[in-house]
């Protein structure tokens, strides 16, 4: 595999940065991902932070060094982060759990498949055009809005990670890769203030490593006093005079046990825990229950 990658994460106008993104490669397979600590919520970054973690971990576990079923994958590492997400709040006894969006995408064999949960988005752009984006799990995406939540923020997500419900999510792929193509993975921060059309253009025009610095901070600009964080990380398939640039990654010279990965391990154990819906039923009702006897104890 040959591509060139950037990544970039700003703080806005906001006191914290609770985005989060990574890559990580083997010699034949590309894994990419995005996740953005919702407020409202407590430790919104270390919901991110888990969500990395534990897609990098079982990626790392599973990539030898491909994926045996990728579609599979993304969908069992998107619950287990949930999963583990929920554990940590049971385990400090938080009566609400932190939560966050999620997006991941793997590159293997020439196509790309992805999964997401909230509105974190990826963008994938091919000569200057938009070929394909997520769309977000708002009640603004909605083509029907459910009876009774007619005068609801549409903006509201109805669905993220570590919230006491299953998550919704979607996958997407394969989609062959064609030479040139761009994929962009980034945190509302973006495309809250660009269109989809400024995004795509922007892209098509430079290379990643220099498309992306300009969207973050066109982005930033356009916002000003107000802009949330932006985060991005976005890879060019396969273009040859792009590995004369530091960003480039050619993954032909390197064996088939090596790893590589920009997520950072943390403290945060037992990220590779065995998946199954009664763990996660177990988790929920956990957190549940703790939000049943502090109600109580407030009468």
């Amino acid at each position: 595999m040959k591509f060139s990658i950037f990544q970039i994460s700003r703080r806005g106008g906001r006191e914290n940065n609770e985005d989060r993104m990574g890559y990580c490669y083997t010699r034949e397979s590309g894994l990419f991902v995005l996740a953005d600590g919702m407020g409202g919520h407590p430790e919104g970054e270390v919901a991110a932070q888990i969500a990395l973690q534990t897609v990098a971990a079982m990626y790392q576990r599973q990539a030898k060094p491909q994926l045996p079923d990728v579609p599979e994958f993304l969908s069992n590492a998107l619950l287990a982060a949930h999963h583990q997400i929920l554990r940590y709040a049971s385990d400090k006894g938080m009566i609400d759990s932190p939560r966050t969006t999620l997006v991941v995408a793997v590159i293997q064999n020439g196509c790309a498949s992805w999964v997401h949960c909230g509105d974190s988005r990826l963008y994938m752009v091919r000569g200057g055009a938009l070929l394909t984006r997520t769309r977000d799990h708002s009640y603004l995406e909605l083509h029907n809005m459910p009876p009774g939540l007619e005068h609801i923020n549409r903006n509201v997500l109805f669905t993220c990670l570590g919230s006491p419900t299953k998550p919704i999510y979607d996958t997407t792929g394969p989609v062959p890769l064609e030479q040139g193509d761009r994929i962009l993975l980034c945190s509302d921060g973006l495309w809250g203030t660009l269109s989809d059309e400024e995004i795509a253009a922007e892209l098509g025009r430079n290379m990643v490593s220099q498309s992306v610095p300009e969207l973050v901070e066109t982005a930033l600009r356009k916002a000003g006093d107000s802009s949330d964080n932006v985060t991005v990380v976005a890879l060019e398939w396969e273009t040859p005079d792009s590995f004369e640039s530091t960003q480039g990654v050619s993954t032909d010279s390197i064996s088939d046990d090596v790893f590589a990965s920009t997520i950072q391990a943390g403290p945060l154990d037992g990220l590779v825990d065995d998946l199954d819906d009664a763990a996660i039923e177990r988790s929920i009702a956990e957190i549940n229950e703790a939000i049943r006897r502090s109600a109580e104890r407030r009468r």
